[in-house]
């Protein structure tokens, strides 16, 4: 059995990696990280685990934590897990980090985009980005650190990047509309995310500054080798619990049909597990991947202003957190891929 400790484990992230690695059949959780509930049996903090967890919160000290589990979960904010991660830590135990500490290889730019200095920034190089479609064949026994994704990137990245990679599309041109639910604000008290101030209304934020703007470009510049992409991308908030979804347009460098791109998607996604490029004519929608780790993928041709319009729709909280870390912790430890996670998508 692999020992897994969660800090973080009372975010909306680290609540849904404990209700996955219950299922999990080679995992045992020894550790529930927690600086706000310490000492706090967990099942009082989330009653959906009465009589399935009786373990108390714990704090987050890596150090000791390190000396007793195989992987660290860090489903923490940014710049936390890179303040505690070192040497003797990663001789130890695996990391994978749900925050963005260790997912732009550009410490000046992670700098630039997050406000805060980067602590670590001689494990950036190391860390692998744990994209797991596209970046399997990095993340084996002998990785030690894992950059996990986040939910807008996994949605934007896996939506756009075969017709990058084939250069379908001009990169130059993508522009990203992407909605996600309000627990992808994390559970902490803010009056933006109040039921009376989110409920009946949408909203654009960050506008021309979100974060994972940098994220995205950088990723896809690996598709095409190059590092000067520049791209649109607009987060908005919409009034539900889970759930992202990306429109994403771009020219088109060339006239294609519809079974030309869709060969493409087949190509990269014909044999993956937890990602379902819908039939023609299909769009995503949230309702149909919520509690899962599927990814559903869409496109349109658009003939009349030569673009290709591309769709994608995940579970935040799953896909886009905590599912894509056990899928990591799989590859890692070398178990099945989708051991834990083959659940289908919960409806109604």
């Amino acid at each position: 059995m692999v020992k897994v400790g969660i800090i973080g484990a009372t975010g909306y992230a680290g609540n849904e990696l404990v209700r996955l690695l219950l299922g999990h059949k080679d995992v045992e959780i020894v550790w529930l990280g927690s600086r706000s509930y310490i000492d706090q049996k967990y099942s009082d903090v989330y009653r959906n685990m009465f009589r399935l967890v009786d373990a108390k919160c714990l704090d987050d000290n890596m150090d000791a934590l390190a000396k007793e589990v195989d992987v660290i979960f860090t489903a923490t904010p940014q710049g936390l897990c890179a303040s505690l991660v070192n040497e003797d830590i990663l001789s130890r135990t695996k990391i994978i980090d749900l925050s963005a500490d260790f997912r732009l290889k550009d410490v000046k730019i992670y700098e630039e985009w997050y406000k805060i200095e980067h602590k670590a920034p001689q494990f950036i190089n190391e860390a692998v980005y744990g994209l797991c479609e596209i970046n399997r064949h990095k993340v084996n026994k002998n990785t030690r650190i894992i950059a996990n994704p986040g939910c807008y990137t996994t949605t934007s990245i896996l939506t756009l990047y075969p017709m990058v990679k084939e250069g379908i599309i001009d990169p130059d041109t993508i522009i990203i509309d992407a909605k996600s639910g309000t627990s992808g604000a994390g559970r902490g008290a803010k009056v933006n995310n109040l039921f009376c101030e989110v409920n009946e209304s949408m909203k654009a934020y960050g506008v021309g500054t979100h974060r994972h703007t940098p994220e995205i470009e950088e990723q896809l510049g690996y598709a095409v080798n190059r590092d000067d992409i520049k791209l649109i991308f607009t987060p908005h908030l919409v009034p539900m619990n889970r759930g992202i979804l990306v429109t994403a347009y771009a020219n088109l460098t060339k006239e294609v049909s519809y079974e030309e791109v869709k060969a493409v998607y087949d190509k990269y996604y014909g044999k993956e597990f937890f990602i379902r490029v819908l039939e023609k004519d299909v769009c995503p929608e949230t309702r149909w991947v919520e509690g899962s780790n599927f990814v559903d993928i869409g496109f349109k041709i658009e003939p009349r202003t030569k673009r290709l319009i591309m769709m994608g729709a995940l579970d935040n909280l799953v896909k886009g957190a905590a599912g894509q870390a056990v899928q990591n912790m799989n590859l890692m430890f070398g178990f099945e891929e989708n051991e834990g996670l083959k659940m289908a998508p919960l409806f109604p």
